[in-house]
C-alpha cells in the first residue's frame, strides 16, 4: 500500500518502522521542522525525521498545512492509498484528510473518546484511570471525533509512570496501524457522544506539587509527568525536582509539606508521600539517601513554603 507517514516524536517512531516492515510503500515523511534541544540548544532534526531519514524516505518538513496550498497540491500528487498520523502536531485541514484513498488514519494514545486532546498518556495516569491504550482512528475535521476501527488495552498499576506507558503504546501503535491497513472490511466505528474528555497541553506550571493535595494524588501527578514537564517543590528557595516517591502510612495531623523523618518522608492533606528520587539544580536526578548525604534535611523542614 502506498502511504505517507506524518509524526513527530518518539511515540510515532516504532508505528514507522512496523509500516516499513510490513512491506509497505512510504513515499514520504512529514515531521515538524527541527528544532533547537539540549543544553546546547543546537538545531536538530525531529525523532521521526532522523528515522526516516534512516530509512532512506525522504521527509517534509512544513512549518503549516493550513492555507498551504502548494503542499496539499505535491499532497494530492502523491497518489495515496492512506496517510497515517502519529502525533504529527499539526492540524491537518480537509484538503489533505480527502486526498488519500482510504483517508488518513490517526494512531491515538487512548482509549476514545477518553482523553482526546495534546497529553492522553498524561492525563490517564492523573486521574487514577485503570486503564489505557491505543485507538486507530479514521480522521475528520474534529480534535480526535473520527470514527473508530481498531483499540488495543493495558492495564494501569500503581507502578505505571509516563515513560513505561509511552513506550507500551507507542509498541502497540505499530501493531495496530498495520492490522488496520490490512483489512479494508474494518467497520469503523462513531465515537459514543457521552464520555469524551479532554487532555490539554502539559505546562511545567502542572508539575508544581500542592502538598495539601492527597498523597495518592501526588504520587500520580509525579508518575505522570516525570520527565516532562517534571514535577518540583521548593526547598529553602531552591527548586527541587521530584523524579519518583512512594505513599505510605503516616501521621494525619502534621501541616502539609513537612518533612517528618530522616528519609525525606512529607506530610500531605492526607496520607504522606516518601521522596525516592529528586535532583537539585544543576545536577542529575538521585536517590534520595544520596541527596541527603550532599544536603540534609531536618525534620520538620517545609517544603514548597
Amino acid at each position: 500500500m502506498r502511504l505517507a507517514f506524518m509524526g513527530t516524536p518518539d511515540f510515532a517512531v516504532p508505528a514507522l518502522h512496523a509500516l516499513h516492515e510490513a512491506g509497505h510503500e512510504i513515499a514520504v515523511v512529514y515531521s515538524q521542522p527541527p528544532r533547537p534541544a539540549g543544553r546546547g540548544q543546537a538545531v536538530r532534526p525531529q525523532p521521526v525525521h532522523l528515522a526516516a531519514e534512516a530509512l532512506g524516505i525522504p521527509v517534509r518538513v512544513p512549518t503549516r498545512l493550513r492555507a498551504n496550498h502548494d503542499e496539499h497540491a505535491f499532497f494530492r500528487a502523491l497518489d495515496l492509498d492512506a496517510a497515517v498520523v502519529a502525533a504529527y502536531g499539526l492540524i491537518l485541514p480537509g484538503a489533505m484528510l480527502d486526498a488519500p484513498r482510504r483517508g488518513c488514519l490517526n494512531v491515538h494514545a487512548s482509549l476514545l473518546p477518553r482523553w482526546r486532546g495534546a497529553a492522553p498518556i498524561q492525563a490517564a495516569i492523573l486521574a487514577g484511570d485503570d486503564e489505557s491504550g491505543v485507538t486507530i482512528m479514521q480522521m475528520d475535521e474534529g480534535l480526535d471525533t473520527g470514527a473508530m476501527l481498531l483499540t488495543g488495552r493495558v492495564a494501569l498499576t500503581p507502578a505505571t509512570t509516563a515513560s513505561t506507558l509511552h513506550d507500551d503504546l507507542a509498541a502497540m501503535g505499530g501493531r495496530l496501524i498495520v492490522a488496520a491497513l490490512a483489512n479494508s472490511e474494518t467497520a469503523a466505528i462513531p465515537q459514543p457522544a457521552e464520555g469524551a474528555t479532554y487532555a490539554a497541553r502539559l505546562t511545567r506550571e502542572d508539575g508544581r506539587i500542592d502538598w495539601t493535595r492527597d498523597a495518592v494524588d501526588i504520587d500520580r501527578q509525579v508518575r505522570a509527568l516525570t520527565p516532562w514537564p517534571g514535577t518540583f517543590t521548593t526547598l529553602d528557595g531552591t527548586v527541587l525536582k521530584i523524579g519518583a516517591a512512594t505513599p505510605i502510612d503516616g501521621p494525619r495531623d502534621a501541616v502539609p509539606g513537612t518533612v517528618l523523618d530522616d528519609r525525606l518522608t512529607v506530610a500531605c492533606g492526607q496520607g504522606t508521600l516518601r521522596l525516592t528520587r529528586i535532583q537539585r539544580p544543576g545536577r542529575g536526578m538521585m536517590e534520595a539517601d544520596a541527596f541527603l548525604r550532599g544536603q540534609p534535611v531536618p525534620v520538620g523542614t517545609r517544603l514548597g513554603s
